[in-house]
């Protein structure tokens, strides 16, 4: 894909926002020569593939081993305690304004986002007392950076002056795929002890950051620290605030985008796990499930690491030795857990919907999904209570897990503490090892959205590909560049991407940023 900036057709903030626009082709398929394109996984990396290719007209069978789509943002029906049925998920999660791929797939069934509703703040508290806000810090950089200097107690111009200026450097010139080969062996929690980044800000603010990535900065690639920094500081214009879906998962995306693959003609078949994935000599593959055997011209692989390794490992025939090395090294991030609650009565009024929280011994943040969730919102109206939700990211594989859910309750005593006297309606705890790690050193050895084989693509938040788009971002992304990959095979138009700037905004920052080229790791 070719990159170019253009204003007319912006839906983004940002008028830096970069437009990857695809090699052009017909509109679609013409009709005898429609592929059959197997797409396997119903996650945000799948829907978006899958969306994209039945747009132009491909014959797409979608396959998703479970009940229901939506991958890490699905759903499921539940009943508590009260006779309630509500809506359990796998927790909390931010639609960013930079996730412009990601919109674009939701826009399909609600051009105006409406489904979405913006939360006034993205608060950080530490155990210690300090709280980081981002409401009132500017948006465009480099004042946004200075701005949350300005206004963070954890990070105040003493610490600026402290830090070491040539090691910092880079943060203000964060080129994407080279900031892979300048620190992808570098942990985040020795790029930001060796620029003497302060003890509190790193705490508050980063690690609330890079355990988003499901990981323990000790582990998690200074390279992907560094990327987040530029996309939500110093490369992009859209801020750190989000937006999250007004009603559960499944009600505001997935029924309403699942409909639209219907009517496009798309296959849906939840609870159908593929079992491997068989090459054919003329091109294509045999998909295996416990139903049967399809036959199809193209094959999507929008999986979560252990799936992707899953599937190749019981597939012979399938890519070079080499690329299926690589595929078995992809590991997958520790545990992690999402606790919810149904009280019997309200938290303060003054909390806020999400709050990201670091020293409180495991607990990561608390969300009071009445503040922005229909359902739950219905349910605390009817009932007098409240919903919370507590989150636990890189939890200890040999923790137990009772004990760990026990603690994060004793946490949410600690930072709220009216929900001591609350009784507990109901709850539900979800345990969930499936999310990529991004740990020092792997960027090489990572998938790309091309493979070995023409007709196979990969997508999800753990592929690579070069872009600076991380998480759901990441996987809205990727579903899209394999789509196009497939179509521009065929002679078909793909879709136009977008993404925050590939390198820094300023021309100064770049130029100091630049200083620190020859004295980077690696």
């Amino acid at each position: 894909m070719t990159a170019r900036r253009t204003v007319a057709a912006r839906r983004g903030r940002d008028r830096r926002a970069e437009v990857l626009v695809p090699p052009p082709g017909r509109d679609r398929f013409q009709r005898g020569d429609e592929p059959s394109v197997a797409v396997i996984g119903g996650g945000i990396a799948g829907l978006a593939a899958a969306t994209l290719l039945a747009e132009r007209g491909a014959h797409v069978t979608l396959y998703e081993k479970e009940d229901a789509l939506g991958g890490r943002l699905s759903g499921w029906p539940t009943r508590l305690a009260d006779g309630s049925c509500v809506t359990m998920t796998r927790g909390f999660h931010a639609f960013f304004r930079q996730y412009y791929n990601l919109r674009g797939l939701l826009r399909r069934t609600d051009p105006a986002l409406s489904r979405l509703t913006p939360l006034p703040d993205y608060p950080l508290r530490h155990s210690g007392g300090l709280t980081d806000s981002f409401a009132r810090v500017p948006r465009t950089p480099p004042f946004s950076a200075l701005g949350f200097v300005a206004l963070s107690p954890s990070f105040g111009w003493r610490d600026l002056a402290a830090m070491d200026a040539r090691a910092a450097l880079p943060l203000l010139d964060v080129r994407v795929p080279e900031v892979y080969e300048r620190f992808d062996e570098v942990t985040a929690t020795g790029f930001l002890d060796g620029v003497s980044f302060p003890e509190a800000a790193h705490h508050l603010a980063f690690e609330v950051f890079s355990r988003s990535f499901f990981a323990d900065p000790c582990e998690l690639s200074a390279a992907e620290l560094l990327l987040m920094f530029h996309i939500y500081f110093l490369g992009s214009a859209e801020g750190l605030l989000f937006d999250v879906p007004g009603e559960p998962f499944p009600q505001a995306l997935w029924y309403p985008l699942g409909d639209y693959l219907q009517r496009l003609g798309a296959d849906i078949r939840t609870g159908t796990a593929v079992h491997g994935v068989l090459p054919l000599d003329d091109g294509g593959a045999h998909v295996h499930t416990d139903t049967g055997t399809g036959r199809h011209q193209a094959v999507v692989l929008a999986l979560d690491p252990g799936g992707l390794r899953r599937i190749v490992g019981a597939s012979p025939g399938l890519g070079t030795p080499g690329w299926c090395e690589d595929v078995a090294a992809l590991r997958t991030a520790p545990p992690f857990l999402v606790s919810r609650f149904w009280l019997d009565r309200p938290v303060r009024a003054g909390r806020p919907g999400f709050l990201g929280t670091s020293g409180y011994g495991g607990l990561d943040n608390i969300s009071v999904l009445e503040r922005y969730e229909g359902e739950a919102a219905r349910w605390a109206a009817r009932t007098g209570g409240s919903v919370v939700e507590l989150h636990a990211y890189a939890v200890d594989p040999a923790a137990e897990p009772k004990e760990v859910q026990d603690v994060l309750v004793d946490r949410l005593h600690q930072v709220y503490p009216e929900t001591r006297e609350a009784r507990v309606v109901d709850a539900r705890h979800e345990w969930r090892s499936d999310c990529p790690l991004f740990q020092a050193g792997s960027h090489r050895r990572r998938p790309t959205v091309r493979t070995p084989h023409p007709w196979l693509t990969l997508a999800g938040d753990g592929i690579r590909c070069d872009l600076p788009v991380a998480l759901m971002e990441r996987a809205a992304t990727t579903g899209f560049l394999a789509a196009n990959a497939l179509l521009a095979d065929r002679g078909v138009r793909g879709q136009v991407l977008w993404t925050v700037p590939r390198a820094g905004r300023s021309p100064l920052l770049r130029a100091l940023g630049a200083v620190a080229g020859r004295h980077s790791p690696g």
